[in-house]
């Protein structure tokens, strides 16, 4: 009789152990609950932290994450206005705003990824088609540092066209604006199924890969093209230096040999003052000395001189008179 009162017992305890723990659920502060009964929705959704209670086997209380959470979009090629394809990869951080419409509408957090697949991939793709390709890649008007091709201007040796002048690209609004816009047509089309979308942006743009090559082809044509406009600068500029080289050169040889010229004639002209005042004082011993200097250049060893006897030359060759 003791056992089966004990057994009795314990069998109480355990429904009303299993009861209580049925009947109470915890919700921490990143979590928010809808109670349903039988799948039908009863009461507001559960917000606050703390210790709740239901019925217990009859409701069942529904947890859905009330921190924002995370969708990567599927990177996909997109025209844009200007018919260029480009890769275009974009993110977005999203929030359950009304759980009970959210549970209504797509249950689970896998539901709710594709809607927003469904929602944010078509307006990417529609407003990114809608304006230029600098739309998306730029937010300013700051002028950029490269070149156009203008069509007719040809490199006449191998007939490909090169950059001749700078383009200035105008945007009238800029890839955060056009994120802005993606962001609030999604807003919009997703507050049906209690999602707010909190934030997104464009992660990333890149061509094609047949654009690409070709886009990376003109680069290197305009890297060239500036190269060569230095490498111009620098030769008519070592021009410039060397013709003033050539030019001061020339004006310096040109004093030089003016003051060479001037010291030569001063001297010849001392020389002919000193032998014009020697020649003065002595006429017969100046006549002497240039006679011996005469001798000096012209007679030899072997020379042969035939000269009269009434010769200047033969003055001082020959005998003294006795």
């Amino acid at each position: 009789m003791n056992n089966n009162l004990k057994i009795g017992a314990l069998a109480i305890i355990a429904v009303v152990v299993v009861m209580f723990f049925g009947s109470v659920y915890v919700i921490d502060e990143t979590q928010q609950v809808v109670v349903t009964q039988f799948g039908r929705i009863v009461g507001e959704a559960k917000k606050d932290p703390g210790i709740q209670l239901k019925i217990p086997f009859i409701q069942k209380a529904n947890y859905f994450p009330k921190n924002m959470l995370e969708w990567d979009g599927d990177p996909g090629q997109v025209p844009t206005k200007d018919k260029t394809y480009i890769w275009v990869d974009t993110y977005a951080r999203w929030r359950i705003s009304n759980p009970i419409v959210y549970f209504q509408t797509v249950k689970d957090e896998f539901s709710a990824l594709k809607r927003l697949d469904d929602i944010i991939d078509p307006a990417v793709r529609d407003l990114i088609s809608s304006y230029p390709l600098v739309e998306s890649v730029r937010n300013t008007d700051r002028p950029m540092d490269t070149f156009d091709v203008v069509a007719g201007n040809k490199n006449i040796s191998n007939g490909e066209e090169k950059p001749t002048r700078l383009v200035r690209y105008k945007v009238d609004l800029g890839r955060d604006e056009i994120a802005r816009q993606i962001e609030n047509q999604a807003r919009e089309k997703l507050e049906r199924f209690g999602i707010e979308v909190v934030d997104m942006k464009i992660k990333r743009i890149n061509y094609i890969d047949s654009v690409r090559r070709s886009v990376y082809d003109r680069m290197i044509a305009e890297r060239n093209q500036i190269a060569e406009k230095f490498r111009a600068e620098g030769k008519g500029e070592a021009s410039n230096i060397r013709g003033g080289k050539e030019r001061d050169l020339q004006v310096i040889k040109s004093e030089a040999y003016r003051e060479a010229q001037t010291l030569k004639g001063k001297a010849d002209a001392e020389a002919t003052q000193i032998y014009a005042q020697a020649y003065g004082q002595d006429p017969e011993f100046y006549a002497f000395l240039k006679t011996m200097e005469l001798y000096k250049a012209t007679l030899e060893k072997d020379s042969t001189l035939v000269l009269s006897t009434d010769s200047e030359l033969m003055k001082y060759l020959k005998g003294s008179d006795r």
